[in-house]
Order: C-alpha cells, then sequence, then structure tokens
C-alpha cells in the first residue's frame, strides 16, 4: 500500500507506544515482518529547546525503514518548525492526538486536542505545508462518551494535508480498558478518501484479519499484542494472504530473542539503561510461561545483565 509518495511492503504496522517502540523494539519488529514502525511520541517542545533526552528519540536505523516519527504538542508553529527540522531522519511524520496520559493530557495535548477540531485543522495543515514528506494522524474515537468525534475529525485531517490516518477505537477516557469500538473505524472509512489504518485490540492474526473484514480500513496497526510478540506481523501477513495459521513461537524461541533483544538494549543504551528498560519488555516475553511469576521477580530486582542473562538460562533449562 502507499501512503503519500511512500510505498510500503504491506498494511501492518507496529503502533507508536510510549516506553516501548524505541529503535531496539522497532527494529525487531522489522525484522519480523512489520509493514511500518512508528516511534515512541516525541514533544515538539523539547526538539526546539534542544533537549538532549528529546534529541536522542529521534535516532534511525536504516533497519527499520520505513520508520514515521511521531510528534506531540498543540502549538502549530512549534509542530511545522519541529517537523521541518525532523524531516531528514523521518520517512513519515506522524502527529499524536490521542495519547491519554493525564500529564499529556492536561497540556491540552495528545488526546485533548479532540475537544478542539478547529485547533486540530490549523496544526495538521501547518505541519503539512511545512514538510514534504507524508503526514499522518493518530487519534481516539473521541475524547469521552460525550465528545464522539472520530468522523469528524477524520474530515478535517483530510481536507487539511493529511496523507493518512489512524484510529483507535477507544475514547480518552476508556484509556485502554473495554473493547475497543471497530464500528466507529468503519464509519471513518465511510467519511474519507485517504487511507485509513484502524487500531484496538489486535493480538492475534485471526483477529487482524477480522478489523479488516469489519472495518474495510486499508491498514491496521498493533499495539500491546506486539510486546514479547513481534511474530505477530509475520503470521498475520502470512495467514491474511494465504488463510494458513503459522505456529506460535516455540518457549525457546521467545527467550532466544529476548536474549537477542537485552543484547542489542544493552549495546544502544548501556547496561544501566538496557537492563532496567528490559525488565518490562522481559516480562511480556515470559508472560504465561511456566515458573513465569518466579522468574520475574528476580528480573526486575537484576541490575546487570548478566544476572537477567543468567535467569533467562535457567527458564530455558526448566521449560
Amino acid at each position: 500500500m502507499n501512503i503519500g509518495n511512500l510505498t510500503l511492503k504491506n498494511n501492518i504496522f507496529l503502533a507508536p507506544m510510549a516506553g516501548v517502540t524505541d529503535i531496539v523494539f522497532r527494529i525487531i519488529c522489522k525484522e519480523y515482518g512489520c509493514g511500518l514502525v512508528y516511534s515512541e511520541m516525541v514533544s515538539a517542545k523539547g526538539i526546539s529547546h534542544n533537549n538532549k533526552n528529546t534529541k536522542e528519540m529521534l535516532e534511525i536505523s536504516e533497519k527499520e525503514r520505513p520508520c514515521a516519527i511521531q510528534l506531540f504538542g498543540s502549538d502549530p508553529k512549534i509542530l511545522a518548525d519541529t517537523a521541518k527540522e525532523v524531516e531528514k531522519n523521518a520517512d513519515i511524520i506522524d502527529i499524536n492526538m490521542g495519547c491519554p496520559a493525564p500529564k499529556i493530557v492536561k497540556n491540552n495535548e495528545g488526546s485533548a486536542l479532540m475537544k478542539n477540531p478547529e485547533l486540530i485543522g490549523k496544526i495538521i495543515k501547518s505541519v503539512s505545508s511545512a514538510v514534504e514528506k507524508p503526514v499522518t494522524v493518530k487519534f481516539r474515537k473521541g475524547f469521552d462518551d460525550t465528545c464522539i468525534n472520530a468522523p469528524e475529525i477524520a474530515e478535517i485531517a483530510e481536507k487539511n494535508g493529511a496523507a493518512a490516518i489512524a484510529v483507535h477505537g477507544r475514547t480518552r477516557e476508556q484509556y485502554y480498558s473495554g473493547e475497543a469500538d471497530w464500528d466507529i473505524i468503519k464509519e471513518v472509512k465511510k467519511r474519507v478518501r485517504i487511507p485509513v489504518i484502524g487500531n484496538g485490540d489486535v493480538d492475534s492474526p485471526e483477529k487482524a484479519k477480522a478489523l479488516f473484514d469489519h472495518t474495510g480500513c486499508d491498514a491496521i496497526m498493533i499495539g500491546r499484542g506486539a510486546e514479547g510478540n513481534p511474530w505477530i506481523f509475520k503470521r498475520a501477513v502470512h495467514y491474511i494472504n494465504t488463510g494458513e495459521i503459522l505456529p506460535e513461537p516455540t518457549i525457546s524461541e521467545k527467550l532466544t530473542l529476548a536474549l537477542n533483544h537485552l543484547d542489542m538494549l544493552v549495546k544502544y543504551k548501556g547496561e544501566y539503561i538496557g537492563v532496567r528498560e528490559m525488565r518490562r519488555h522481559l516480562g511480556k516475553y515470559i508472560k504465561g510461561m511456566p515458573h513465569c511469576a518466579e522468574a520475574r521477580f528476580h528480573i526486575n530486582k537484576a541490575k546487570t545483565q548478566k544476572e537477567i542473562s543468567d535467569f533467562v538460562e535457567t527458564l530455558l533449562l526448566k521449560n
């Protein structure tokens, strides 16, 4: 499929997730068949203020291309200037209008923007006019049950230059609870001509196909369903193309990849940060395995790469 002038090898994407979709996880998901990866959301203000930690989040490896850089903010000019600055690194500029985190919402950013459609139009027009790369927007069903306006936002996005839109079928007030509303994604798809990316509750190849079938969307995003499970991209693409379900990864395959993930994190970020960030990922890799509760207790106390590696090796022997 195409987004603007960018051609993608398939239409199964990795959703942007704060604290998860760093350069290492994106490379891994791309190796396992993901068609498009997204960075963690990056503060436009942080970039404009030359914040060191923010700048580090913009690093992209050639191994993960194509990659979208997701920006968040609420000032049209700052977002446009930032997009122009990071455009040389990105294949797509994505604007976050769906983050439900209180610290983001209280600044009238993320999903809070859905309460201000006029400002949304100004932001998208400002950013799309400033860059040559495709500009996409990710938003939710609405802010709350009194503000269900995803179809309206979709039309505004298309009118103001968005090349594609992604819709998460939950309101901000739902966060990630309950079931995603796929009907709202279907309604959005009816309203616009640009590609629509559906998002919400896809954790298996069967769910991926069901979301396509139910909504008619052009692509899907997988978020939490990919944590500890990058195989889902290859398996979803294969099932949609052939109707055949590939086997799930074995415990050995999961733990072997977890060790590789750890090695990569330490290489990119150093042992101190890499080990601490791996704790969350490893908890996802071992979920549901025998002895995983005991292992998770020890892993969350680990301070060195060797400590985590030893625990994983022990799990390999036990399983």
